[in-house]
């Protein structure tokens, strides 16, 4: 579970994949909510990416999702640094 208090992170959910068929992801949230992660035109042409989500999914990794825009996010669970 996410238990960071950061109000920036508010906008972050944790989610295991469930299902990774191209070009469909599926994900579970902590809450047992399943959502549709929508992908951009160069994630589904992507042929590592897709390999490395089977790995995931097959890990049972927990993984940060915008909770918006229902996109994986690249930076992981960093927050950019404070200036």
């Amino acid at each position: 579970m996410l238990l960071d208090t950061d109000p920036k992170i508010k906008n972050i959910t944790a989610v295991q994949l469930v299902k990774v068929t191209y070009p469909l992801v599926i994900a579970k949230t902590e809450d047992g909510e399943f959502v549709k992660v929508k992908l951009s035109d160069e994630q589904l042409q992507d042929p590592l990416f897709w390999d490395t989500l089977k790995n995931i999914r097959r890990s049972q990794l927990w993984v940060p999702l915008g909770r918006h825009f229902h996109q994986l996010l690249s930076n992981d669970w960093l927050m950019p640094a404070a200036q």
